[in-house]
């Protein structure tokens, strides 16, 4: 089962980056119908075909140069989608070995909803709030998957030791090093990180969703001013847009991009300072050198997002770059959900257990 979450993450992976490449190349209604395409299973090439499409979507003619890459996504999460339906089988097959079978069959029911917001995606017409919801439920989707993953990863390490015991030949066990109390103490900043880095992701997909990305075009001010006149805070998130319209090209007005965008900006900064205190004071404090590889990943990966970022800006959104910005952001929260799980892994300091003893034996004696 290992290997198969493995790559459920690898395929989810793709399936993200097949999703930014849809989006920036303007295809998201490359098909207006879902799950098919113009009523086919895959996109009309033939004279014959296209005229057929062309009569069931007179609004929409058929562009075969953007429906490629909506059909080639659709058949990625496809895959995952199946992937993930035989991981949930095997979990509850396998249950009362003890592997994970609750994670799996939530994951499978994720997916059934994240299917749902690719429909919407398409029959809603690119409507910002469902646009940026199911780039969320990618994110998640990627995540969950490695949570699954690393579960399984412990789970096997596990029984291969009770095998080893069984038979007579494990290895002489080697004490693990303990958090040290101050390194213990920055458990809920990882999760105040991983908070920052969700609520960054989100503003990531609001700024896509409203094609926001290009509403400043220098760095580092932002139409040649540090806070430019005008930005429209209530109308770039306002959140109550309404169905009906075609949001391809997106229909907020520029003040209002302008604010999204700004606001994409200040996080980032936020993002980068928090992190650099916080994977400073791990560093410092982590003296048994447990994480000092996920706190690398996170700072390796978080100056990369940075860069694609600016490089974006710099450019003007080169789709390569785009792309790959989309891609490091998925790393980018998969690291410090990996930063946070080892750091779990790590025993707790032994006086703080010898504390929280004397605590309730006080009490008990009272």
């Amino acid at each position: 089962m290992l290997c198969w979450a493995t790559l459920s993450v690898v395929l989810a992976f793709v399936v993200i980056m097949l999703g930014a490449w849809t989006r920036l190349v303007d295809a998201g209604l490359g098909c207006p119908d879902w799950p098919g395409c113009y009523g086919f299973i895959s996109v009309p090439q033939s004279e014959t075909h296209i005229a057929i499409a062309n009569a069931r979507f007179p609004d929409t003619p058929v562009d075969v140069a953007k429906g490629w890459p909506e059909m080639i996504h659709r058949y990625a999460a496809s895959t995952l989608g199946l992937v993930v339906f035989g991981l949930a089988a095997a979990a509850v097959k396998q249950r009362r070995s003890g592997v994970p079978f609750i994670l799996p069959l939530f994951i499978a029911g994720f997916i059934l909803l994240q299917g749902a917001f690719g429909m919407w995606t398409v029959t809603l017409k690119l409507w910002p709030q469902v646009v940026a919801l199911h780039l969320l439920g990618g994110f998640t989707t990627v995540s969950l998957l490695t949570l699954l993953a690393l579960r399984l990863r412990k789970f096997s390490a596990a029984q291969a030791a009770s095998a080893n015991v069984t038979k007579g030949s494990a290895p002489q066990a080697q004490p693990k090093p303990t958090a040290s109390p101050g390194l213990a103490r920055l458990r809920p900043w990882l999760y105040g990180g991983l908070l920052l880095i969700i609520l960054q992701i989100a503003l990531g997909a609001w700024t896509a969703a409203n094609y926001a990305a290009v509403a400043c075009t220098d760095l580092p001010t932002c139409q040649g001013q540090w806070w430019p006149d005008g930005m429209d805070f209530q109308h770039g998130f306002d959140i109550t847009q309404h169905v009906g319209p075609n949001y391809l090209g997106g229909q907020l007005t520029a003040d209002g991009r302008v604010a999204i965008h700004v606001t994409h900006r200040m996080g980032a900064l936020a993002s980068l300072g928090y992190f650099g205190i916080l994977l400073a004071l791990i560093w410092r404090r982590g003296h048994n050198r447990e994480l000092h590889g996920p706190v690398k990943l996170v700072a390796s990966l978080l100056v990369a997002q940075i860069t694609l970022g600016l490089a974006n800006v710099l450019l003007h959104i080169p789709l390569p770059v785009a792309v790959a910005h989309n891609a490091v952001g998925a790393g980018l929260l998969l690291s410090v959900i990996y930063l946070i799980w080892r750091h779990h892994l790590l025993p707790q300091p032994q006086a703080s257990i010898a504390t929280h003893t004397t605590t309730m034996h006080q009490e008990v004696t009272a």
